[in-house]
């Protein structure tokens, strides 16, 4: 009877440390959870971001007027219980009802043709955007990564660009509703970290490529891959020998992440990117190879204020992120093609 006894016990506490162990866990887990806002996340950096971040178990709200993001980036997450999309522009208050961790800014129109579309439109939603979503952070007490851009340098006397470098930019150019739009975004964040001593983190991005870019973006590297698989001629704006550099979207999000994880005392700005540099007609050949395509060059007249020349200095992400660039461009161009090749495939249908 006493062995009967001392072995009911036995399994009573057995399964009392099992459920409190579970309820520990449990809590733990709770705890490293985080409720995210990513604005622009249907767009081609922020989808990425938003599966990044659903993948590590954190909540996300994914804020987007669909103007250039698309809701095919994000089908496969509109089910997922962790997962919210909110369909508004940005340039409009923002109110969230619920405490938020972080919050990632990617709102924005990127490539020329889209920007330049309506340049209004998008110095609006740089500039008041960045307000809206700096005094959410504000009122939340949320530490705010800005997506800044490569094209605050403008068309570059300094080469490799470092972050020290102050840029060259044309304020009543074509392109300066997006180059100057983002240096005011980052002259923003700054401040309201000064006054408010709100946890801010900056990163100024460089061309960056991969699935979920835009079939009809207008930026080179989606430009060249859709003429490319159709058999058209690829468009060379110029010569050609002006340079650029690409960064795969996985080696961007992984900067990111260290950039959000580093200490609250490195703010940035900081380059991300990749240092391999190439001429805009060495990629075109890339392309025409990696495909088999026909197609051939036809060379046009190269657009007002396009830079010749734009490579990071990446020494900054080295020492502070302990972060490099892992995939090359041919690497990159594979695993972009085959989205690509799927995506015109079923647009043809």
């Amino acid at each position: 009877m006493k062995k009967i006894s001392s072995f009911f016990i036995f399994c009573i506490l057995t399964i009392f440390s099992l459920v409190h162990l579970s309820a520990a866990n449990s809590q733990i887990k709770a705890s490293k959870q985080k409720t995210i806002l990513v604005t622009g996340g249907a767009g081609f950096l922020g989808s990425h971001m938003c599966k990044r971040l659903i993948e590590k178990e954190h909540r996300v709200i994914c804020l987007d007027n669909l103007s250039t993001g698309y809701i095919d980036n994000i089908n496969n997450l509109l089910d997922h219980p962790n997962f919210k999309f909110i369909e508004q522009n940005i340039q409009e208050p923002i109110d969230i009802d619920e405490n938020l961790d972080e919050i990632y800014n990617f709102a924005s129109p990127a490539s020329p043709p889209q920007y330049q579309l309506n340049p209004i439109e998008t110095l609006k939603t740089n500039v008041l955007g960045a307000i809206n979503i700096l005094e959410i952070a504000r009122k939340k007490n949320a530490k705010i990564f800005q997506a800044s851009t490569s094209e605050v340098y403008g068309d570059p006397l300094s080469h490799p660009q470092k972050e020290s470098y102050w840029g060259n930019v044309n304020p009543i150019g074509i392109r300066s509703c997006y180059d100057e739009s983002k240096r005011c975004c980052e002259t923003l964040f700054f401040d309201y970290h000064r006054k408010y001593n709100l946890k801010i983190k900056v990163a100024r991005i460089f061309n960056t490529y991969g699935p979920n870019m835009d079939v009809k973006d207008g930026r080179v590297v989606s430009n060249f891959i859709t003429q490319a698989i159709k058999n058209e001629p690829i468009t060379i704006h110029g010569s050609g020998e002006q340079t650029r550099s690409f960064c795969y979207v996985d080696d961007l999000l992984d900067a990111i992440d260290a950039l959000m994880e580093s200490e609250d005392d490195f703010l940035g700005p900081i380059n991300i990117g990749n240092s391999g540099e190439f001429t805009i007609l060495e990629l075109a050949s890339k392309v025409i190879k990696l495909t088999n395509s026909n197609s051939q060059i036809l060379y046009l007249a190269l657009p007002l204020d396009d830079p010749k020349q734009r490579r990071p200095d990446l020494s900054l992400a080295n020492v502070k992120l302990n972060w490099a660039p892992k995939i090359q461009l041919e690497e990159g161009l594979k695993k972009t093609l085959k989205y690509f090749d799927e995506k015109i495939n079923a647009m043809s249908y």
